[in-house]
């Protein structure tokens, strides 16, 4: 059977070789590097113990150096398997997704036909490259030297012209016997709606030719010379031999100097990927015309691990790079990922490189972002999360998102890294109010004393002990049982934290309260140290808490969090409602501050009528929340100073 030309080529495109080897050895992990596709492992065919079996996942082939077996993956398929040619084809076109084609008896006549028509593509190179050296040529000579291209770069990439004109390549071409279906057919000419001669697809423009992974000259690529032509850039048709999806500008040369370590390059058009390699890195490619297709991926992917890409640093590159992204997200697969490089606002690769060199393009292509990282600024940037509306919203569009990543290892990896960066936006940065004070830099609130809160500086500094004592409480409890604080994520997100070290363990606890017990001990040691965390966990106040000693109750930890929580909040109220009445009691007090202290001495006389639930330490305010003596006797000395007095 005879199969479909290219079809075999595609096949190979789409399979890792690695892959396929990879079910039948164990890799050498001392000796192979994945990252570049070099392989080695005991060999399959030979009985050793010594890994001389080499596999180069970028170029497809396979070699023992013992018994020197050698193939590429549809022979291993067949040695493995015992199995004849078309068998292994089918095997591995099946893991590719590719059908199989019905059995074609005019196959060899369609590859007869390919042969012949890239020998015309290679007469039109040939054209191409005389008119730009003749007289006609004048101003794409000086346009290219504008543009810093060497003679030997125009060599290199074969660069030609094509004067103005109806005809010229088409009475080239069929004077030197070519027939006319096949110039049409290569997508050289075009018939003519009016009855005329076909007429030439190019005409006064710069051409370049586009070869596919073998070197064949497959389509061209035009750039205008006229500024007022509708199309500044200008493909082949699509034709038996070019299907400008399936293939990349310079994918050969790439694909070599990606072997040899360098970063594989995607840009976005042909000057891009001339200038880098003119400046000397060859590993760059770009697409032809088009948004970056899955089938361009699995390319870049077979070349690269993570490539590069270089985008224009205006708002249709960035566009571009968000189309990439969520293309390439339900394709991810372990090590395989992209990187974007975002040029500077106005520039593409060719500016950057012409004026600075190729050291301005390797330090962005050094410092390009993960996907994760673009993907994140997507969805933030130019946005307020002020409300819990909002952030509710963001957290929703960021879980469909990552939903859409097939592989569960990478989903969960996606999903701690977004939560990282959303911490980073959320975590606490709070500045007290001018007129409350200042920080210090330990970053701890030092109050101002007013003539206005002397009297209430005591109650204020008690309730800041006591609200100390209550976090780390609280804390201490979330580290015996962490599973519990992703329900109280927004509570914890507001806990003041004066003391830096309980903020930094708060911080640990909600980055890493998913990943188990041990983890965030671990985490939080490197975060305090073995010695700072056992100072807090050994706090008196802190060891005789019941969920403390019980880590892993999940029941007792929830309720002592919430009773602990509600404690801080309603201790809060009741000392802000205190110190911003004498605030306003400058000189005489009013009728609205005689009311709100008659609403806190109600507070306080609900708390004196339940005292006798707990004698011990603590009083109970109206809300539920236990009031320390201290704090009542403060509140007593505040009546006292004021002369209020009850209404009968």
């Amino acid at each position: 059977m005879s199969l479909p030309p290219g079809f075999l080529d595609e096949l190979r495109n789409r399979t890792s070789i690695a892959q396929v080897v990879g079910r039948k050895v164990m890799w050498d992990k001392r000796k192979s590097n994945p990252g570049k596709g070099d392989l080695w492992a005991p060999c399959p065919f030979h009985h050793e113990k010594t890994a001389s079996f080499h596999v180069d996942d970028r170029k497809g082939y396979y070699y023992c150096f013992g018994c020197h077996a050698k193939g590429d993956a549809i022979g291993f398929v067949r040695e493995t398997e015992n199995v004849e040619f078309m068998e292994a084809v089918r095997i591995l076109a099946q893991e590719a997704g590719m059908t199989l084609p019905e059995r074609d008896p005019q196959a060899q006549a369609k590859a007869d036909r390919i042969t012949l028509l890239a020998e015309v593509m290679e007469q039109a190179v040939r054209y191409f490259r005389m008119q730009l050296h003749a007289g006609a040529g004048a101003a794409a000579r000086e346009y290219l030297a504008r543009r810093g291209l060497s003679a030997e770069t125009q060599e290199r990439f074969e660069i030609g012209f094509v004067p103005e004109g109806w005809q010229g390549l088409w009475d080239t071409l069929s004077g030197q016997g070519v027939e006319a279906q096949m110039i049409l057919d290569c997508g050289l000419a075009r018939e003519s709606s009016k009855g005329k001669q076909p007429y030439d697809v190019f005409r006064n423009r710069i051409m370049f030719p586009i070869r596919d992974a073998r070197g064949r000259c497959i389509a061209f690529g035009g750039r205008a010379m006229d500024p007022n032509d509708n199309a500044k850039y200008l493909n082949s048709p699509e034709t038996v031999l070019f299907d400008k999806s399936r293939n990349l500008f310079n994918l050969g040369p790439a694909r070599e100097a990606a072997g040899k370590g360098l970063p594989l390059v995607v840009a976005e058009g042909y000057m891009d990927v001339i200038a880098l390699a003119q400046a000397g890195h060859e590993a760059a490619v770009a697409p032809l015309g088009t948004a970056v297709t899955e089938t361009q991926l699995a390319m870049l992917w077979r070349v690269a691990d993570e490539p590069v890409m270089a985008l224009d640093g205006d708002r249709a590159g960035v566009q571009a790079a968000y189309r990439v992204i969520d293309l390439a997200l339900p394709l991810l697969e372990a090590g395989k990922s992209l990187r974007f490089a975002l040029m500077p606002e106005g520039k593409d690769p060719d500016d950057l490189i012409r004026e600075g060199g190729i050291e301005a393009l390797r330090e962005k292509v050094e410092g390009a972002l993960p996907m994760v990282e673009l993907l994140w600024r997507r969805e933030t940037e130019g946005r307020s999360f002020d409300s819990p509306e909002r952030k509710a919203a963001l957290d929703k569009v960021l879980r469909e998102v990552i939903k859409r990543i097939a592989d569960p290892s990478i989903r969960g990896h996606y999903g701690q890294a977004i939560k990282d960066l959303r911490w980073q936006l959320f975590s606490p940065q709070r500045k007290p109010r001018q007129d409350r004070g200042k920080w210090t830099p330990r970053g701890q609130m030092e109050m101002a004393p007013k003539p206005s809160t002397k009297a209430s500086a005591l109650l204020a500094a008690d309730v800041a002990a006591q609200e100390r004592l209550r976090e780390a409480a609280i804390l201490a409890v979330l580290l015996a049982t962490p599973e519990v604080a992703i329900e109280f994520e927004a509570q914890l997100e507001r806990l003041e934290c004066r003391d830096s070290d309980l903020g930094l363990l708060r911080d640990v606890i909600l980055r890493h309260c998913d990943k188990g017990r041990e983890a965030v001990v671990e985490a939080a040691e490197n975060a305090l140290g073995g010695v700072g965390l056992e100072n807090l966990t050994s706090l008196p106040h802190v060891a005789l808490v019941p969920a403390v000693r019980r880590p892993g109750d999940v029941d007792l930890a929830r309720v002592t969090v919430a009773e602990e929580l509600a404690k801080i909040a309603a201790t809060r109220g009741i000392a802000v409602e205190i110190s911003e009445a004498m605030e306003d009691l400058a000189g005489v007090a009013d009728e609205a501050v005689t009311w709100r202290l008659g609403q806190a001495a109600e507070a306080r006389n609900r708390a004196l009528r339940s005292q006798q639930e707990d004698k011990t330490e603590y009083d109970t305010a109206a809300n539920g929340a236990r009031v320390s003596r201290d704090e009542r006797d403060a509140f007593d000395a505040l009546l006292d100073r004021i002369g209020f007095s009850k209404k009968q």
